[in-house]
């Protein structure tokens, strides 16, 4: 089995990123595979509390301000995470660089240079091996964000940002198709793209059943 591998699930609100992350996580402990998983904005201690201050629905931080919580959260998440488990663990992350510049970049507007400068900056030679990319139409985003129960600062955007944001993604990952997998929750049944997912898995980490 391949060793070293960064392992990333991307995808705005509502997309089921972070239910193929729990997919994939169920897939790794049957069969006894060491990993590491961890969100961003969070992960360390230090970087949760970022994410609360990020996310609460009453913030009125800034763009920037923003684009800076979420390097200062990545720095210690690549120090006290990354640089420690990756000889030795599967790391799966739950939002990773993409999403900075979806977000930041292509829904914000920030400066796209800048972002990328900042990751390589902090990253240095630890970067996304592969990464699964979930998207969601207009009707599914609407009616799932409603049901939340639980919501932030960034379930609250309207659909255009949301809109320019998944364009983002879709325009990174398909500078690079080798490297990411889509995964479409409006055409798929959860089952589907189960499979999809847990047969990437077994490729990409060279898993022989």
């Amino acid at each position: 089995m391949s060793k070293k591998l960064i392992i990333v699930f991307e995808g705005i609100e509502t997309s089921g990123k972070s239910t193929s992350l729990k997919k994939v996580i169920k897939y790794l402990r049957k069969k006894n595979i060491k990993y590491i998983s961890f969100r961003e904005p969070g992960g360390t201690n230090f970087s949760e509390k970022l994410r609360s201050f990020m996310l609460n629905k009453k913030s009125k931080l800034n763009y920037k301000t923003d684009l800076f919580l979420l390097m200062a959260s990545r720095s210690e998440n690549v120090d006290k995470i990354m640089k420690k488990n990756y000889k030795n663990n599967v790391i799966l992350i739950d939002r990773f660089i993409d999403s900075t510049l979806a977000y930041q970049h292509y829904g914000m507007g920030l400066n796209k240079d800048l972002i990328l400068k900042m990751n390589n900056f902090l990253l240095e030679n630890l970067k996304p091996n592969f990464t699964f990319l979930s998207v969601v139409n207009k009707k599914n985003l609407v009616q799932r964000l409603r049901l939340r129960k639980n919501t932030n600062k960034y379930d609250n955007f309207n659909y255009r940002f949301y809109n320019n944001v998944q364009k983002g993604f879709l325009k990174i990952a398909n500078k690079n198709k080798n490297k990411y997998l889509i995964l479409d929750s409006n055409k798929d049944s959860l089952k589907t793209i189960e499979n999809k997912l847990i047969n990437k898995i077994k490729k990409i980490l060279k898993i022989n059943e």
